[in-house]
């Protein structure tokens, strides 16, 4: 362990400790007969029931999160069915609800699912990446989200709730070790410090060794560290404030830190076993990522009023990379090697302020959102080892030669691709949400928003050659790699529904919801000068969905929702091979993100919470889905755009299905053994929308289990855990370069764990 992560762990174990040197220890673990837990959401931006809402609606509570909760966002695809997460890079996260949201490894864009964490948006999936920590519940909003959660929420909306400070002094100290050298720490203390100001502190340390072999395939070394390191730390200080019965003040401070190696991917031409990669050295480097933002959230309610501020900032910067063909030798030649490099920044501001009503048979909503983003980002190929002052390697980047043209300026020995760009966004909504009672059974709800957004962005693609050349891109007659340009585009989008009590137990509802995912620019290699025109652009995907479903809760022992559904994908997004003519007649491919014509999603999904005994509680989900993919043939449609249609949605799986227990066995009157097991399947998927054979990943299983003795009046916990038991092998994400590369998923892991709670 080196000194800087010595030295973290030390600060967060005394950060966490020093309260328990004045605490007396209590029952943690307060002993009650087992029942469904009353939960309170606040998904429509007011507290509600879930059986309340006329949407489909998935909500993990802190002890579906397992008391170390989760290492990431994605974690939580394990625990709902119609949702995947797409693992790009190692530490870009983006999900896939319904089949819908582009699979994208570029961080320029954000994903189609909108991510939240107490209300702040995520602007681009590396911001998801990041370790989770002291959760109190996560929301999850399936179908597309056009008034509440605006742009970028195409396939839904993820909502993070951390817990908050609390008037009573407490904590805990969470502290487990596993196989792969897994060490992780987490811990939250609250301090009350007079009846209108207490304080929350929570963090967490995570180190964790290779996951994925590494290999050798020739007689190179293979590292060990190619296979993923995890080196993670994360601070949240939050301090809430009444300032007087009518207005409150929730002030949020958080920084992080990943500093481990991203495991590099693995090329389908290799013939490997389970879980492994063959890479060489020159394709491992280090990450330095910091990830940093600030909150403040004001509350004030005078009558049947309520107006709400928030005011927050988000930023990052990051440094990490990995080998980019996936193997030591690409078919044995090591000329054909390729290594990749991101170094980026970005910042973002934003303000949403709210003002609500509610009245009898009458709740309204109106508010406005703005925000400000900031994206740069160079980003580096090369071949062989690195020199990071002259940013050549010792080998010609393979792509050299096609993208300097047919009269380049150099080639020499060596060369590297170096893309750098530059965006800012700026946008501005006005959104409203209410419902209205027609009847004493029969709610109303519409919703609305218009949202205005401009972008602007420039950059340039250049080649840097080992005799001291630097070339821009240029595919011969289509102009330098060099531009800029500015989008603009005014959105409206919506929702109308109607939801009908039929009596105390069940809400039947039908809604029509309407969302959208912003256009933009392509994000890394920049070719030529047709990168900021039309033909290097990307359109603004919609969504527009039916559902009807029924919701039934059955007192303090069933509950049920259903729901089936039809949504109409225009202009899905998608990273596919576009082709561009040249004016002397020729033509070349390039990588980009890219609009498919339409496409369509439907299936039905059922969702249940039941307590067949006292001891026992059940959740479980399914989701049964179609997606195709349909492009309207046209003659002036590059021939390959057709090769698409009929295509289902990549990660799109035709049925998935979770299965949540626990059992709680009361052995004695101080102690308690908990076991609890989180399953799911899901069926066969493609990797990307060209639908190949060779891009499907099977269907596979995945099942986390935990073993705990609870010993009540010391507020002690020790259990044992193991996450994906059955071992499978699995691909996260995949690409197209010299051959398939796919992300590996991890195999099994298993260790054990000690909690205090005080």
């Amino acid at each position: 362990m080196s000194t800087s992560v010595t030295l973290k762990y030390f600060s967060l174990i005394n950060l966490m400790c020093t309260p328990l040197l004045f605490a007396v220890p209590v029952s943690a673990f307060a002993q009650s007969e087992p029942e469904l837990d009353e939960i309170i959401v606040t998904a429509t931006k007011r507290a509600q029931s879930p059986q309340d809402i006329g949407a489909s609606l998935s909500v993990l509570l802190k002890d579906t999160l397992g008391s170390a909760g989760f290492d990431g966002a994605e974690d939580i695809a394990q625990r709902l069915s119609g949702v995947q997460a797409v693992i790009g890079g190692g530490s870009r996260v983006g999900f896939q609800i319904r089949g819908i949201g582009a699979v994208d490894h570029q961080a320029l864009t954000p994903t189609a699912a909108s991510a939240y964490v107490d209300g702040v948006y995520l602007a681009t999936n590396a911001q998801t990446g990041h370790l989770l920590f002291d959760l109190e519940r996560v929301e999850v909003l399936k179908g597309p989200q056009g008034s509440l959660y605006g742009r970028n929420a195409s396939a839904g909306a993820i909502n993070f709730v951390s817990a908050k400070p609390e008037d009573n002094f407490g904590g805990y100290m969470h502290v487990e070790a596993g196989n792969a050298e897994r060490f992780n720490v987490l811990g939250a203390v609250n301090l009350p410090f007079d009846d209108n100001f207490s304080l929350r502190v929570a963090g967490r340390y995570l180190s964790q060794g290779p996951t994925i072999e590494n290999v050798a395939t020739l007689a190179a070394p293979a590292p060990e560290d190619a296979g993923g390191r995890r080196d993670e730390f994360g601070v949240r200080v939050q301090g809430a404030w009444t300032v007087s019965q009518a207005t409150s003040v929730l002030v949020s401070v958080h920084y992080g830190e990943d500093n481990g190696v991203n495991a590099a991917p693995l090329n389908d031409a290799l013939s490997l076993q389970k879980h492994q990669i063959s890479i060489g050295a020159d394709g491992v480097q280090d990450t330095d990522n910091e990830f940093y933002g600030a909150a403040i959230d004001i509350t004030h309610e005078w009558g049947a009023f309520s107006l709400y501020s928030q005011t927050a900032f988000e930023g990052y910067n990051q440094q990490y990379g990995f080998d980019f063909d996936g193997t030591q030798a690409p078919f044995g030649d090591a000329s054909l090697n390729a290594n990749l490099a991101y170094d980026r920044d970005f910042s973002q501001w934003s303000e949403e302020v709210r003002l609500s009503y509610r009245g009898d048979g009458l709740n309204l909503m109106g508010g406005v959102y703005l925000s400000d983003d900031d994206f740069s980002q160079d980003y580096l190929i090369w071949c062989g080892e690195l020199n990071r002052q002259t940013l050549l390697g010792t080998c010609r980047y393979v792509g050299a030669p096609g993208r300097t043209g047919s009269n380049p300026a150099s080639l020499g020995v060596a060369s590297s691709l170096l893309s750098t760009i530059n965006q800012t966004r700026q946008t501005a909504a006005l959104f409203s949400y209410n419902d209205f009672s027609l009847t004493p059974r029969l709610d109303l709800v519409v919703g609305a928003r218009f949202t205005h957004e401009t972008i602007k962005g420039s950059g340039q693609g250049i080649h840097i050659f080992d005799d001291g050349v630097r070339a821009l891109n240029n595919r011969d007659d289509l102009g330098a790699a060099i531009g800029s340009n500015t989008l603009t585009e005014n959105r409206f989008s919506g929702n109308i529904g109607l939801n009908f009590k039929a009596n105390d137990s069940t809400l039947l509802y039908l809604a029509y919801t309407n969302g959208y995912k912003s256009g933009g620019f392509n994000g890394e290699v920049i070719n030529n000068a047709t990168h900021f025109q039309d033909e290097g652009l990307f359109e603004a995907e919609t969504v527009n969905a039916l559902e009807t479903g029924i919701k039934l809760d059955l007192g303090a022992t069933f509950q049920l929702s259903t729901d089936v559904f039809y949504q109409f994908y225009a202009k899905p997004q998608a990273r596919i091979f576009v082709p561009f003519s040249t004016a002397n007649g020729g033509s070349f491919t390039s990588n980009s993100l890219a609009n498919l014509d339409k496409a369509s999603s439907y299936g039905l999904e059922m969702q249940a919470a039941w307590m067949p005994i006292s001891a026992l509680k059940l959740n479980a989900g399914l989701t049964l889905l179609d997606t195709e993919i349909k492009q309207v043939f046209d003659p002036n449609t590059p021939d390959n755009f057709t090769d698409f249609d009929g295509n289902p949605l990549p990660f799109a799986s035709r049925f998935s299905a979770n299965l949540g227990a626990r059992y709680t066995h009361h052995h004695s009157a101080n102690v308690d053994v908990v076991f609890d097991v989180a399953g799911k399947y899901q069926s066969a998927f493609y990797l990307d929308a060209e639908g190949l054979e060779d891009r499907k990943q099977d269907g596979y299983g995945l099942v986390d289990g935990r073993l705990a003795l609870q010993f009540k009046r010391q507020g002690v916990e020790v259990a044992f855990w193991g996450k994906n038991l059955g071992n499978a092998d699995y691909a996260v994400a995949g690409f197209g370069f010299i051959g398939y590369n796919r992300f590996l998923g991890a195999p099994r892991t298993y260790g054990f764990s000690v909690r205090y709670s005080y």
